[in-house]
């Protein structure tokens, strides 16, 4: 599933390719992944007009188009925007097509068609969109994070998924910081202790910092992310097998011997 980092390197993808050119024509090929808007719409409002600089909050990618609406993408689990030029072949799953001024494109690549591309009227509606959303994971202070956490019943990752809290992490990157701060997943948030908390956020903080430089959660050998999906996982830290349960849902990895 696309998480923070996928979602920024789609919005540097956007904002070197896009942005400032002009949208000559919109080809949906599957209108399954519309969302509150139609073919129709989609087109007037979008083509002729020129992409502005994109911003994220969380998992969402906004492009401002001309001086009005915004394009809002939604990636859900399997969605990606891919740059092409207009002779490449499409991909099957490639459902909606922008071609732009110099016979660049942007594509909507999504297998499962779980979420989609929306059109906000302005930027009355794109606040709309996403005044549901707790602050980008980026941009959240010590502080801010330190009464989050204290103020919460549940179990600590599932504060972390919980994009109404925080916006942008997911299950690899929630993983992953648990398991640097040595924090059992199962925790409950308010139980930590100050110092916990602070190792949470530190680790966080760098977990963020080198996923988004790679665009991806990356499966590195001294990760827990490069070794939970072996076929006997165990620890690179201390060697210990890996457990795994479903907590919120999601699978869930940790180590028994580090996160006690």
């Amino acid at each position: 599933m696309p998480e923070l980092p996928d979602v920024e390197g789609f919005r540097e993808v956007l904002d070197s390719c896009g942005r400032g050119r002009r949208v000559r024509h919109v080809d949906v090929r599957d209108t399954g992944v519309l969302r509150g808007v139609g073919v129709r719409r989609l087109r007037r409002e979008v083509e002729g007009r020129r992409l502005g600089r994109p911003h994220r909050h969380g998992k969402l990618l906004v492009a401002p188009v001309g001086d009005g609406p915004a394009l809002v993408w939604h990636f859900g689990m399997t969605g990606e925007l891919v740059p092409a030029s207009a002779g490449d072949p499409l991909d099957r799953h490639d459902r909606v097509v922008l071609t732009l001024d110099g016979e660049r494109q942007l594509r909507y690549r999504d297998q499962r068609k779980l979420q989609g591309v929306r059109l906000a009227d302005g930027p009355g509606a794109v606040a709309r969109m996403l005044e549901g959303l707790g602050p980008d994971a980026l941009d959240i202070g010590r502080g801010e994070f330190l009464a989050l956490l204290a103020g919460r019943r549940g179990a600590v990752k599932a504060l972390l998924m919980d994009q109404s809290a925080i916006a942008g992490l997911g299950n690899l990157l929630c993983d992953e910081i648990l398991w640097r701060a040595r924090v059992a997943p199962g925790r409950p948030a308010r139980d930590l202790g100050e110092a916990e908390a602070r190792r949470m956020f530190t680790a966080m903080r760098r977990v963020l910092a080198t996923s988004c430089r790679a665009s991806r959660v990356p499966p590195r050998p001294g990760w827990l992310t490069g070794h939970r999906d072996d076929a006997d996982p165990v620890c690179p830290r201390c060697g210990t097998p890996l457990r795994s349960r479903r907590v919120s849902g999601r699978r869930t990895v940790w180590c028994p011997a580090c996160q006690h």
